[in-house]
């Protein structure tokens, strides 16, 4: 799983705290023990992009986000 961050983050500080922001949410979301994805698996490389409203989401909007990608995955690795 990687984290990559738009360029339209322009400050350094900013971009930063998105990659973690977004880091967190695919450890406890799509990788924790709870994920839809815990029992098929990820079978191929997920990269996630923080675009700006990654920074004004707050981080319930964020886990509920990557909740529903999990289960988009789930659907699509079966």
């Amino acid at each position: 799983m990687g984290v990559t961050v738009s360029r339209g983050i322009k400050s350094s500080v900013e971009r930063n705290r998105a990659r973690r922001r977004l880091r967190e949410v695919a450890r406890s979301g799509l990788l924790g023990p709870d994920s839809p994805l815990r029992l098929v698996g990820i079978r191929y490389d997920v990269v996630l992009i923080a675009r700006p409203a990654a920074l004004e989401m707050s981080f319930a909007d964020l886990k509920a986000e990557a909740s529903l990608a999990a289960l988009r995955l789930a659907k699509f690795t079966s």
